[in-house]
Order: structure tokens, then C-alpha cells, then sequence
């Protein structure tokens, strides 16, 4: 039991708290970092940097544009509703949540989740 520990505890070990890779591990984190296909066979790089402002077609037929703020985004609904969510947590830049309203992003393609609704699928 004890060997077929010793190599997960050595390769927790290796992973720094801010997860940036030591000088010996980059090429491996660089491997890691790159996109799987996807169900289509398309590559999707989502750590690209996102566009500041998009516009996304949603499953349900609706459309919105988001606008990139940072730590926050502007959601603006096909009916002129508007919202801000921030980001939770805070240091990151792919889930944003305001109240029982939540936003993640992942590559071309956002969840958009509404309290006491179905989440839908919107896409760039």
C-alpha cells in the first residue's frame, strides 16, 4: 500500500499553492495545458484570453452579450435586461455569480444558470 502511495504523494509534492509549475515541471504543465478535442473533434483553446465583449446564441432561442470587466461581467439579455455578476471566486475568470444567478464561461461557450430555471447553453 505505502509504493503505490509514494508516487502520488511525490507528484503532490511537485504542485506549487499558486499553481504555477516549478523550473523542473513547465514542460509537463505545458503539455497539460494543452486543449483535447472536443465531441466534434475541434480543438478549443479555453486558455486563450477571452474577447472583451461577445455576443452568445442560446440554446432556448435568446441571445445576450457579455462584456468582460475583469473581476466582473455585464450581462445585457435579448430584452435589454441587464446584470452584473461578479467573479467567485474572486481570482478567477470563468464563473461569475450575482445572488441565485451564476455565469461560466468556457471557451466559446457560456452556462448560463437562473434560480428556479433550467441551465442553458449559449455559444459564441
Amino acid at each position: 500500500m505505502t509504493l503505490a502511495l509514494l508516487p502520488l504523494l511525490i507528484a503532490i509534492a511537485c504542485v506549487p499553492q499558486n499553481n504555477e509549475p516549478k523550473a523542473g515541471n513547465k514542460a509537463a504543465a505545458s503539455v497539460l495545458r494543452v486543449p483535447a478535442p472536443s465531441a466534434g473533434g475541434v480543438v478549443t483553446d479555453v486558455t486563450a484570453p477571452q474577447p472583451r465583449t461577445a455576443t452568445y446564441s442560446c440554446a432556448d432561442g435568446g441571445r445576450m452579450t457579455i462584456e468582460n470587466l475583469g473581476t466582473s461581467v455585464h450581462v445585457v439579455g435579448a430584452d435589454g435586461a441587464s446584470e452584473d455578476l461578479q467573479a467567485s471566486p474572486a481570482n478567477q475568470n470563468s464563473r461569475y455569480e450575482q445572488a441565485h444567478d451564476a455565469i461560466v464561461i468556457d471557451g466559446r461557450e457560456a452556462l448560463v444558470m437562473k434560480a428556479g430555471s433550467t441551465p442553458v447553453t449559449c455559444k459564441r
